[in-house]
């Protein structure tokens, strides 16, 4: 026998060798089938980008789609659709962020890029959450008030004192914030049924896929983006997938059943919201102006009963939002200025208390116009937007952090036309606003 015969008959592991699987391949085999997790296991992973997806869904985010569709029926559905797949980018490098910092991401933004621009991200962060804090406290005052009458700035003090307490008892909000998913929920369904029932172009609606941009619109552009294509919720994304102590094992599993489906679920209840309010209020070609109006694309699903589905979960939409945005904000802040990363310590709560006054003050200021507000307010999270979006795509590809799991090319295509998408509607609408 030659050697080179021979040598094809050392292994000892059956089916392996020469020709055939070789032993290491046949190791890593085996101990991915070992590690397969089961159906219950992998929607067990579920959580981050849910959540970050939940806070997206808020009450600016149904105000202006409403409007969208009653003012320019199917036209912007484009918007949506571009928003939420770049929004799965910066959400999936956020993932992997939250992996790889070996405490938090602004805390390792310090380490590599350097202090000041941890601080930096930290104030651009609780910047953002400043504008939502407003459409938080608009929205919840005005769901109260249509479902139990009296005035939305009561109901909105009313509510804001709650989310205060209820930042300081953690475990009573669990409970709540059941309830409140729930009715978020029903009202999901409604649009789902309202969606069928109102009989809508769907053939227009489909042309909505085709960019562009009717005169007047580009406000609404600029905050439809500003509440879809959430970076600020995308940048909390590592937080939780940090909290839940994630692993490089965990991330396949995690992107198919959290982070795509998390962030493509309330891009498809935006498109839906927008698909109705077409069919049922666009044909005067007039935007809603007041709550009672955008409430009015409940009533071929429920008639006179569709107002009250739309208040609770305009409420509950509200409300919950308005304690993940308090949380967030008051979090990172305090992370940035070197106090800790936890929603627990004094400076986290202090900055929460500080972003729900904030949200109360612009609201008993600018009280005459509501809803105009809440698009306002939405739309000026664009300006902070472009500093977080490369903050998350510069981290995102130091090797020195991530290793194996930096972006691959064609990830930081996708991070970079997100960047320079907002970084333009930011031009655009600081022109837009010296112009008028």
């Amino acid at each position: 026998m030659s050697e080179r015969t021979a040598a094809r008959h050392t292994s000892t592991t059956p089916g392996t060798g020469y020709g055939r699987v070789s032993t290491d391949t046949m190791r890593s085999i085996v101990e991915s089938r070992r590690k397969r997790r089961t159906f219950w296991q992998q929607l067990g992973l579920i959580g981050p980008a849910f959540v970050a997806g939940a806070w997206q869904f808020g009450p600016g985010n149904l105000t202006t789609a409403v409007q969208a569709g009653s003012g320019y029926q199917y036209a912007l559905i484009w918007v949506i659709v571009i928003s939420t797949i770049l929004m799965i980018f910066l959400t999936d490098m956020s993932v992997r962020l939250g992996i790889k910092s070996p405490v938090s991401l602004i805390a390792s933004i310090k380490d590599h890029l350097g202090r000041w621009v941890g601080v930096a991200a930290g104030i651009g962060i609780f910047l953002i959450t400043l504008c939502f804090s407003v459409g938080n406290a608009v929205g919840s005052g005005l769901g109260l008030s249509m479902l139990f009458g009296g005035n939305p700035i009561m109901w909105t003090v009313i509510c804001t004192v709650a989310v205060a307490a209820l930042l300081l008892l953690r475990n009573v909000y669990r409970v709540i914030e059941k309830v409140l998913v729930g009715i978020v929920a029903l009202m999901a369904i409604a649009f789902v049924a309202s969606a069928f029932i109102a009989n809508p172009d769907w053939a227009a609606a489909a042309s909505g896929l085709l960019p562009t941009v009717p005169d007047g619109s580009w406000l609404l552009i600029v905050a439809l983006v500003g509440t879809n294509f959430s970076i600020n919720a995308a940048f909390y994304t590592s937080y939780g997938t940090k909290e839940r102590g994630r692993t490089e094992d965990d991330y396949r599993d995690v992107t198919v059943v959290d982070t795509i489906p998390g962030i493509i679920a309330p891009g498809i209840m935006t498109a839906l919201v927008i698909i109705v309010a077409a069919a049922v209020l666009g044909k005067t070609g007039e935007a809603a102006p007041t709550i009672v109006a955008l409430a009015g694309i409940f009533e071929p699903l429920a008639g006179p009963i569709g107002s009250t589905v739309f208040a609770l979960g305009f409420f509950g939409a509200a409300f919950s939002s308005m304690i993940a945005n308090a949380t967030a904000g008051g979090t990172m802040l305090a992370d940035g200025l070197g106090r800790g990363a936890s929603s627990s310590s004094i400076t986290a709560k202090i900055v929460s208390g500080s972003i729900l006054a904030f949200g109360i003050l612009v609201t008993l200021i600018f009280q005459a116009s509501p809803i105009q507000l809440i698009v306002i307010a939405q739309a000026l999270t664009i300006f902070v937007a472009p500093v977080l979006a490369a903050l998350i795509l510069v981290m995102a590809n130091r090797t020195s952090l991530m290793g194996a799991m930096r972006n691959k090319w064609w990830q930081n295509v996708a991070g970079i036309i997100g960047l320079v998408a907002v970084l333009a509607l930011s031009i655009r609408l600081l022109f837009t606003l010296i112009g008028g």
